[in-house]
Parts: C-alpha cells; structure tokens; sequence
C-alpha cells in the first residue's frame, strides 16, 4: 500500500511472535497509539506488584494477535456464509484499537462521577479516531472503515464478529487475564487460549436467524476457567488493599484538582501516566490555594513515594449485605464526598484524607453468548446452564468474596468496623 510501511514481526514475552501487517504498522506509528506505550495496563497495581508495568500499548497488539488466530481458526472451520464474514477484515484493526481512548493510569478515573470525566474510554476514543494521523492510517481500508471500527469498540455494531472485540466472549479478556498475571507473578490469571479459539464458532440464533461468534459445547470447561480466573484476579490482584488504597488517593487528587479548577475535565484526554502527574503539579505549583498547597507538598508527593493512604477499618461484604447503607457507598458522589469529610473532622484529619472504598463488579460473569450442543444451538444466558456452565449461579457468593469495604486515610488511624458501619448506617 503507498506511503505504508512494510509488515514487521514483533517479539512478544507473551505469545512469542506478533505479526503486523502494512496498516498495523501504520496505526501504531501514529502518536495516538504511540501515547498507549505510556500508559500502564494496571494502573498503579505497580505500587503493589513491582512487575506490572506492562502497558496499553502491549495489551493492543496482544489483542491483535488473538483477533488474527481467531481468524483464521474461523475461517478455516466455517468459510460459509459469506454474510456472517461482513467486514470481517476490519476486525484485527479493531482489536488493535479498542483502548485508543483509555485515559491516564487505565480505569481509575472512570470510577468517578460523570461530571468530572468527559465519558469512559470508549466514549472518548471517538477523539482519537478524529485525529488526522489515525485517519490516515485507516484509510487504506475504505471511506467508511474509521466509523465501522469505532462502532465496533464501543460496541455499537451489528456485524456478526463484533463478539472477537466486544462481548462476553471477547479476545480482550483471554488477553489481559494472561498478561496481568505474568507480570504481576501470580498464577491465577492462566487461561487455555487456544482451547478457548479452537473452541469459536459463528452461530446461528435459532430465534433471529443473526449470525453472532459463539462456542462449541467441548469449550465449556476452559470458558469456565477463564471465568474463574477472572474472579481470582479481582480479589487477589486489582482489588488488592494496596492497589485500591493507591486508586483512591489517585482519583481524590484527580477530582480535587478538576473540582477547583486547577484542570479541565477535558485535559485528562491526552495525557499518559506520568505527564498527567507532571501536569498536576506544575497547575498546583502555580495556585496559592490551600487545597493546591495540599496537593503538591502532600498527596502527590505521597502516591509518588508510595505512601498510601492506610487501613483504618476493613469490612467484608458479607457483614454489611443485611445493613441499610447508603446508596452512594460505591460511587464518587457529593453525598459521599461529605460524609468523609465529616468522618476526617472526626479522627483529625485534613478535608479529602478520609477514603472509603467498596468496588462493586456487577458484570463479573457477563454470559450472553451462542452454544453449538448435539441437540442444537442455544443461548447462554447470565445465569450460565446447569452441567454446561454453572459458575454464574455462584455470581452472587464470590461477588461477596471479592468485595471487600475500606476505610483508608492519609495518617494511620483504627476504628472498629462496627464504627464504621454505624456511622454509615446512620448516614
């Protein structure tokens, strides 16, 4: 293709050899994927797991990779009907773009309210797509490939391989459980890949007719370690104490600064990890404000030298699942803003140095996907289907293993969880 360069062939710790082809290649020379190298898959779980400096821009290509395998195992196995391959060869670039849009240090500013963010990342990778490089990186591939890819991230199309990119049987998910917990050095991350490919298949919905990627019923089992791993990973890796303790100072100084005007909900487009820090500190650097001072000559300098808000109470969900709690307790929310401060006054602590954190992951075992059995094809449902799938029905039990609520704050401080719970209770 003209003005493209020639297809590389990339070394990859995880899947050894990735292939790129002409446009690939085009795609990640432009800045707006250059910028991913910078931005760290797990965020701050570096703090806590002195391996996981992986990046956005690893993570891409290895969805690449899976998205072309697939592929070809699909192709291969079903080259009929030409309508269920409708675009298909948009696909991998797809794969390749799916976290153009992620903001500084991943998904810890999507946790915030929607008033200081301007979208999750999909929403705002629609910016990157506008961006002239990327444009023309993707041009090669028809007047309207930029907006199919895009529908495809967001997950707002209809082509029958959108599931490789965006679903409950997404590429992305046998990618980043496999590559998270290589680099954080744990072992509950591992998943079948190629079981789990060989296993694809496009479907028939037996009551749409549609074509959509589903699985072959011998997959079962590997589709379910998968799903479990998933879950491990919560609990061991991205909900690790340390790691939400990092989060939450994180998104405090974040949304302070947004809050007071020392940045535009709109500057945190762009950014990789560090330069959004650099950029918050220059900003509070310059303002005389209190809460500017407190910014630069504390909290920045804490997340920076990794010391992390503490453990002031610690409570399973289990214990507060019969509890009437407020209904922002998982949210960023004013109420919720307040109410921490007040706790802060209460223990002798500055405003924003009370932290409370219960993540919720309602999704954990999203199933909305096609089975091929012996009698036919079905559709899995959120419920999973006995003696197929039934990890699902144990959704709500290690929702409950998972979830764990905290109370952080900037100087060590102890109270006892019955404490804590009242003062929520009475919220």
């Amino acid at each position: 293709m003209p003005g493209h360069a020639p297809s590389i062939v990339i070394r990859d710790p995880l899947w050894n050899t990735i292939r790129l082809d002409s446009v690939a290649v085009a795609i990640i020379d432009t800045p707006a994927f250059q910028r991913l190298r910078y931005i760290r898959q797990l965020g701050l779980a570096h703090l806590v797991y002195p391996g996981a400096t992986h990046t956005r821009f690893d993570h891409a290509l290895g969805v690449y990779h899976l998205a072309q395998r697939a592929m070809r195992i699909l192709r291969d196995k079903q080259p009929e009907p030409a309508a269920a391959w409708q675009d298909a060869r948009l696909i991998p670039y797809a794969a390749l773009l799916h976290d153009i849009g992620h903001y500084a240090f991943s998904h810890a500013l999507e946790e915030l309210e929607p008033t200081r963010i301007p979208g999750d990342h999909e929403a705002v990778s629609a910016r990157f797509f506008e961006s002239a490089d990327l444009a023309s990186a993707l041009r090669p591939l028809g007047p309207d490939a930029a907006r199919t890819i895009f529908d495809i991230v967001r997950g707002g199309s209809s082509m029958p391989l959108r599931g490789l990119v965006s679903g409950s049987l997404d590429l992305d998910k046998m990618e980043y459980l496999c590559r998270d917990a290589r680099f954080c050095g744990v072992p509950y991350g591992a998943a079948d890949v190629d079981r789990l490919l060989h296993g694809l298949a496009l479907l028939q919905d037996p009551e749409t007719g549609a074509w959509e990627v589903g699985v072959q019923e011998r997959t079962a089992g590997a589709l379910e370690s998968l799903l479990f791993s998933k879950y491990q990973m919560f609990r061991t890796v991205y909900w690790h104490h340390a790691v939400r303790a990092a989060t939450c100072l994180f998104k405090r100084i974040v949304e302070t600064a947004v809050r007071d005007a020392l940045l535009q909900p709109a500057e945190l487009v762009g950014p990789a990890d560090e330069e959004l820090l650099h950029r918050l500190e220059r900003r509070a650097e310059a303002a005389e404000s209190p809460t500017a001072k407190r910014l630069v000559g504390k909290w920045l300098p804490a997340l920076r030298t990794r010391k992390l808000p503490k453990r002031a109470a610690e409570v399973g969900s289990r214990d507060v699942e019969s509890l009437r709690l407020p209904d922002w307790i998982s949210g960023d929310t004013p109420e919720k803003r307040r109410w921490e401060d007040a706790v802060a006054a209460e223990l002798g602590l500055a405003p924003g140095e009370a932290m409370l954190d219960f993540p919720v992951k309602k999704a954990m075992f999203q199933m909305d996907f096609l089975v091929a059995r012996p009698s036919g094809v079905v559709r899995l449902g959120g419920e999973g289907m006995r003696g197929l799938i039934d990890l699902p029905r144990l959704a709500t039990q290690l929702q409950r293993t998972a979830s764990v609520l905290r109370l952080f704050t900037m100087e060590r401080r102890e109270v006892d969880s019955a404490w804590l719970l009242g003062r929520l209770c009475d919220a």
